[in-house]
């Protein structure tokens, strides 16, 4: 079992646990290498980094941009970045100034459908005002007896063509990927198996049409091994990694205890055929 992990959440983002609450479980379910990927956020880095140094682990600096391309949002995980790297910063910042418009929009809509008061439990959940987003919303509706888990809520309120979907739009891809390889940083294109479910998925040709656009344009890993993944992806992504020529992550995308779809930590091995992330980021 691996016992690096290269993509969670505190609650600077859409987490539950702050980042130091973070680190201490992963040091104590025996994670060696840990990452940090906020939602388009850097301010739980500098918290976390001080943790894990004292707790003896290596940590890496990280970020996950929100990225629309075509009709699909993306996510792109940055590893190894300068938190402080200018173009960055401003990138990052824009991002976020979108998520206020877009959670008001959200609640105007579930009130069409009868479900209301939702923006404001909505913020009693977000840690980060400027970071609000559905998975707070999915948190309130669990709470208030609308689902019973978060799964539940997006699968009935909140994925493209429910009632709470509202779109946004994101980063470009080429943007998310040069802040982050001005930054220092190596490109990572998040679970991307969840781009290839449901009604609005994207098929393989187009897949395949992406990852020859991210390499492209400097993106340079795939995450392989992913909470989000069955085994039969780790299997198949890491096949797209060999034929892109892309260096192969790990995460388990965690989000708090009991609502994600991995603990942090314990992830399974990367498929024989991969050149593992790590060996592209300097680490200290």
């Amino acid at each position: 079992m691996l016992d690096y992990d290269f993509h969670c959440h505190s609650n600077i983002s859409d987490g539950t646990l702050t980042p130091t609450e973070l680190v201490q479980r992963a040091a104590g379910r025996g994670v060696k290498m840990l990452a940090l990927t906020d939602h388009d956020d850097v301010d739980g880095l500098a918290e976390a980094r001080t943790v894990a140094h004292e707790l003896g682990m290596i940590f890496i600096n990280g970020v996950e941009i929100s990225v629309t391309w075509r009709s699909h949002t993306l996510h792109i995980v940055g590893l190894g970045i300068d938190p402080d790297y200018p173009p960055l910063v401003a990138g990052l910042q824009a991002v976020r100034s979108g998520r206020g418009a877009r959670a008001q929009k959200m609640s105007d809509e579930l009130a069409k459908v009868g479900v209301g008061g939702v923006l404001a439990g909505a913020y009693q959940y977000a840690n980060n005002p400027n970071m609000i987003g559905r998975t707070h919303f999915a948190r309130y509706l669990v709470e208030s007896g609308h689902c019973k888990d978060v799964k539940s809520v997006f699968n009935r309120y909140l994925v493209k063509g429910k009632p709470g979907y509202v779109p946004h739009q994101w980063a470009s891809l080429g943007d998310a990927i040069g802040w982050i390889l001005g930054a220092g940083g190596v490109a990572v294109l998040a679970h991307p198996g969840r781009y290839m479910v449901g009604k609005h998925s994207m098929g393989k040709k187009t897949m395949q049409e992406l990852l020859a656009e991210f390499v492209e344009l400097g993106g340079q890993a795939v995450e392989v091994v992913t909470g989000s993944h069955t085994q039969e992806q780790y299997a198949e992504f890491a096949r797209y990694a060999e034929q892109f020529n892309l260096l192969a992550s790990c995460g388990s995308d965690f989000h708090g205890p009991n609502e994600s779809y991995r603990d942090l930590g314990r992830l399974p091995d990367l498929p024989m055929i991969c050149r593992p992330v790590w060996q592209a980021l300097s680490v200290h």
